[in-house]
């Protein structure tokens, strides 16, 4: 060990006659390790809160969209897919169309934004239709044929009801259940269904406020639909507000034709939408433009940001506080040792060496106490995400729990400030003991 290790390991663990200037060493190990334990936590909170909300956004929309400048929508669609699939970077297109429409069941009623689309190609740049949870989302594939056929009746069932009621009851739930399955299905999400009653075979009314010019001038058009299926992707913004259909329902309600009014793509790499993005613009031609996925989610990224620089810097006062707890028990130290810093520089002892002393004691009070925070801090964090620790109001922050993502890189950046904020508190009173003049210390021993 070196010379100034040693003396400053001994002066950390020696039996001192004021018992406080080792109580403030505690206490100032104990302050940087509950700084950087706690850092630790606020960025692992931080990190979770974006890390779960970037995977839910990515895995419930698109990475990149293209739509026309005008409002009439994309008539050319499957050749312009098809031939924008091609490009580098995309993976897979979808064509959809999304309509604010109003949602009722009874007197329940509620607003919802209505998707039409294909599932085949929606399941391959989302997974929302992987979240159904009761029903199932192959009722929205296109029927090919129509296999409904006259379903013979069974003689000898009802003896005692006359045969013509028989056949009138019978052509009525026949009749009923033709109705029901002619009706277009719909999939709602969890908390719409919750809020308006609603379960896997339910009617539900759905408007368009757009209506339809009549004589009697303009008049709401409305559809039935059968509820099919169920999802729950543990969004709230999506589940209280989203509902998906065929593409060819959604035109016929909305009195589109053959058009779709975004085609949606998934790429090979997130964080190169911008450019793929532009890309695609170029090879669609004019009259086109993309929005994606870090646009549209902006100003909520850019408030986590924004939050978690703050959060480093309020958190990071503690730290600040321990190291004026390693101040003051140093320059404590300091006045207690005079004599003993004396003796060393009149056996040959330079200034530098004893200067580096009292460096080298801020610094083990340093990396005790981050290597403790580190433990307590990481320690904390993996059990809280492990556990779901800690319950949050979904209508309020889009996820149920405190999600934790602690990463290496922030704790390896909390230690750094923390040792170097360490040092820094040391050297003042590093720069005092040097200063010390072994006559004056000693002239009246």
């Amino acid at each position: 060990m070196r010379f100034e290790f040693f003396i400053a390991s001994r002066y950390l663990r020696a039996k001192r006659k004021q018992a406080v200037i080792g109580v403030i060493t505690g206490i100032s190990i104990a302050g940087v390790a509950a700084g950087v334990a706690s850092l630790v936590i606020a960025l692992a909170i931080n990190n979770g809160f974006r890390q779960d909300l970037q995977d839910r956004l990515l895995g419930s929309t698109s990475h990149v969209n293209l739509l026309r400048t005008l409002g009439d929508g994309v008539r050319d669609w499957r050749s312009l897919m098809a031939n924008l699939q091609k490009q580098p970077h995309v993976i897979a297109a979808a064509p959809d169309i999304y309509e604010q429409v109003l949602v009722s069941l009874g007197s329940r009623a509620r607003g919802a934004v209505l998707k039409g689309i294909i599932p085949a190609d929606e399941r391959r740049v989302s997974d929302l239709l992987n979240s159904v949870k009761q029903g199932s989302a192959d009722a929205l594939n296109e029927p090919t044929e129509n296999l409904a056929g006259a379903r013979p009746r069974q003689e000898g069932s009802d003896r005692n009801v006359p045969a013509t009621q028989t056949d009138a009851d019978a052509d009525s739930l026949a009749a009923v259940a033709q109705r029901r399955s002619e009706m277009p299905p719909i999939i709602l999400g969890k908390e719409m269904a919750d809020e308006l009653g609603a379960h896997v075979g339910s009617t539900v009314l759905v408007t368009s406020p757009q209506g339809e010019l009549t004589p009697f001038g303009l008049v709401p058009k409305y559809t039935r639909f059968r509820v099919a299926g169920i999802f729950d992707s543990g969004f709230y913004d999506y589940d209280s507000s989203w509902a998906f259909t065929r593409l060819s329902d959604a035109q016929r309600l909305f009195a589109l034709g053959d058009v779709v009014q975004i085609i949606e793509f998934k790429i090979d790499d997130i964080y190169k939408a911008t450019q793929v993005g532009q890309e695609l613009e170029k090879a669609a031609g004019p009259g086109f433009m993309t929005t994606n996925w870090m646009e549209q989610n902006k100003p909520l990224f850019h408030a986590l940001k924004l939050e978690r620089l703050v959060t480093f810097i309020t958190v990071g006062l503690i730290v600040f506080v321990a190291a004026l707890n390693i101040l003051i028990s140093l320059t404590m130290m300091v006045m207690e040792k005079t004599r003993d810093i004396a003796v060393l520089m009149s056996m040959g002892t330079r200034k530098s060496q004893v200067r580096r002393v009292f460096i080298a004691q801020g610094a083990l009070i340093g990396l005790v106490g981050t290597a403790i925070g580190l433990v307590l801090g990481y320690a904390l964090s993996w059990m809280g995400g492990h556990y779901h620790a800690f319950a949050l109001a979904p209508e309020v922050y889009s996820i149920d729990y405190v999600p934790f993502a602690p990463r290496a890189v922030d704790g390896i950046l909390v230690a750094f400030v923390a040792i170097a904020t360490s040092l820094v508190a040391t050297l003042y009173p590093s720069w005092s003991a040097a200063r010390i003049l072994p006559a004056e210390a000693l002239r009246y021993e």
